[in-house]
């Protein structure tokens, strides 16, 4: 199963780059196993070219200098011609669940200066609405998360405290902590759930993105794929 879905990432990630990349975009790069399959199909296809990269995380940077990718620091000037990034889940609206890999608050800035948002997964991220296989992950300031957690709880979730692997609390990049959210049933309204979450003090962000993807592929184990597109609005 897991080679399954290894083959259908991997299937996203090339048809993603072989059909959205041309010479001289400005990128953003997310963060996850599939965007990594990405910056490798995108070495393979354009050994030569150097794009004006930015990543979501330190693990992405790293990964694509390694690949002679060059990345540079976020600049307030910046638009992204184009964002390739994965997903937790994908709702059939194309709102996502995001922040697996603790990287939600760079991931939701760069998709807000992204032209278009490219969101590749394997089968297994839909879902019928968000919450319903992944937990919803929220970035919280350490010294207000015992009393975010309790603001959750009385939201209607139940939440977890990330921990790291040596048992130490998870940090993001920005030196938050994660809690990890489970709603009591899915998000039918993942707006209405990110709108109050957003609003508990000590809360920097959240894994729900709503309205900002353009383009979902879908991999597949055999290597086909499949497209699912939101329309555009005058605001994006």
């Amino acid at each position: 199963m897991r080679d399954d879905l290894e083959r259908a990432k991997e299937a996203a990630a090339r048809h993603a780059v072989e059909t959205y990349v041309r010479p001289g975009l400005r990128l953003a790069l997310g963060t996850g196993s599939t965007t990594a399959l990405a910056i490798h199909a995108l070495v393979d296809r354009f050994p030569k070219e150097r794009f004006d990269c930015v990543a979501s995380s330190r693990a992405t940077e790293d990964l694509a200098r390694s690949l002679g990718i060059p990345v540079r620091s976020l600049r307030g000037e910046d638009r992204f011609d184009l964002m390739l990034d994965g997903a937790d889940e994908v709702s059939p609206a194309l709102d996502l669940t995001k922040g697996g890999g603790g990287a939600l608050l760079r991931e939701k800035l760069l998709a807000r200066l992204s032209d278009e948002l490219v969101i590749l997964v394997d089968p297994s991220k839909l879902v019928a609405a968000l919450g319903e296989r992944a937990p919803i992950p929220l970035e919280v300031v350490p010294f207000a998360r015992p009393v975010v957690e309790r603001a959750v709880a009385a939201e209607g979730f139940r939440s977890r405290h990330r921990l790291a692997s040596d048992g130490r609390a998870f940090l993001t990049d920005n030196g938050n902590e994660l809690l990890d959210l489970v709603p009591r049933q899915p998000l039918h309204a993942p707006a209405d759930a990110e709108r109050r979450l957003r609003g508990l003090t000590g809360v920097v962000e959240t894994g729900i993105f709503v309205g900002l993807t353009h383009r979902v592929v879908v991999g597949q184990p055999d290597g086909r794929v499949e497209e699912r597109t939101r329309p555009r609005t005058s605001g994006r």
